[in-house]
């Protein structure tokens, strides 16, 4: 078994002085987490994999494609692979767990 706290990955990923910390990798998914600060903007581009986005903490919008929804905690989001999506107007600090299928490259 593999288990995480998430007050350690933020630590973890705080230390690394970076955005992403990913903790999880096996055959067929890969599991991180992501923080952007309030304001701040999100760099991120079309990825190869599907994802799934679960909002920790924090609040924000995130546009997928055509569609854009307000997110906060217990805030789930799917992006279909290769699909463009971008975290913005982030209200308060956001955490989010992503989990990439496959595993992200």
């Amino acid at each position: 078994m593999k288990a995480f706290r998430l007050d350690e990955l933020e630590a973890e990923r705080a230390a690394n002085d970076g955005a992403y910390l990913q903790f999880l990798r096996e055959r067929n998914m890969s599991v991180g987490l992501y923080a952007l600060a309030a304001g701040e903007a999100d760099p991120q581009s079309p990825h190869d994999q599907d994802e799934v986005y679960l909002v920790l903490s924090g609040r924000a919008s995130i546009t997928v494609g055509a569609e854009t929804t307000q997110v906060a905690r217990g805030s789930v989001v799917y992006v279909p692979a290769g699909v463009t999506h971008r975290f913005h107007h982030i209200a308060e600090d956001l955490r989010v767990m992503v989990v990439f299928s496959p595993p992200e490259s």
